[in-house]
């Protein structure tokens, strides 16, 4: 961020919004937006209770649940339709529109499915992160120096040889783009998730302050929230820098 010329560290922008939101929260112009220093002591107040602790267990261990199948099916699945042109022609229909439905509205049938426990919310988090991870797969694939198929060949490399030590390594840089969107998209699906299928985790949270008007609460859940999807997004595209040099060895 740069400002009258000098260069900003990269929070800057943050602690702007920030003082905004404290001066917005400090005239009192909606009950909705209370003070940020009011919402981090109310953080700071509910971070060590046994509710918040279990919620936190809660949403985590859906939402990786759902993020590792999510990645474990759709990293092959998208090398295959990169790799295979019948697979391709077969699937990227329905890939195409499962990205681009509202999935929400498939939350009812996933009920009436897999119940109201912890299945039907790990795959909802799963259904929201998975086509996003197929289609940069499936880039990735198509991408690649078609030389180096032909030198695993003239090797000797099986098919599994090719796909774990040529596919997967020269599509990775698109893979992990995929990855960082699909865990995005996850935090999403795991939330609504836990608001529509069963009340529990942070789900619960947000229903239980809502109704009550709580907003300091609200917002110290939601932050919490965001602050989680930041730190992974941030380790996923450090990790997407770090392994650019395989693009450019393509």
């Amino acid at each position: 961020m740069t400002l009258f010329g000098y260069k900003l560290p990269n929070m800057s922008s943050l602690i702007l919004w920030g003082i905004l939101w404290e001066i917005v929260g400090q005239i009192e112009l909606t009950f909705f937006l209370p003070p940020l220093s009011e919402i981090f002591a109310t953080l700071i107040e509910i971070g060590g209770t046994t509710p918040f602790i279990n919620a936190l267990k809660e949403t985590a261990l859906a939402f990786s649940i759902g993020t590792f199948s999510a990645i474990c099916i759709g990293v092959p699945v998208g090398i295959l339709m990169g790799k295979n042109q019948l697979i391709d022609e077969l699937l990227l229909p329905w890939v195409n529109l499962f990205l681009s439905a509202p999935l929400t509205a498939l939350v009812p049938v996933l009920m009436v499915l897999f119940g109201f426990g912890l299945k039907s919310i790990v795959i909802t988090t799963a259904l929201f992160a998975i086509w996003i991870i197929v289609l940069n797969s499936r880039a990735g694939v198509r991408q690649i120096n078609q030389s180096l198929v032909e030198m695993s060949k003239s090797f000797g490399a099986s098919q599994l040889d090719a796909l774990t030590k040529i596919y997967f390594w020269a599509a990775l840089p698109e893979i992990l783009s995929g990855v960082r969107i699909g865990f995005i998209r996850a935090v999403k699906g795991v939330i609504i998730g836990q608001l529509l299928i069963s009340i529990v985790g942070f789900g619960s949270l947000f229903e239980l302050y809502a109704s009550n008007f709580l907003m300091s609460h609200f917002w110290a859940v939601l932050i919490v929230l965001f602050a989680l999807s930041f730190i992974i997004a941030e380790f996923l595209a450090y990790l997407e820098r770090r392994v650019d040099y395989y693009a450019s060895r393509r």
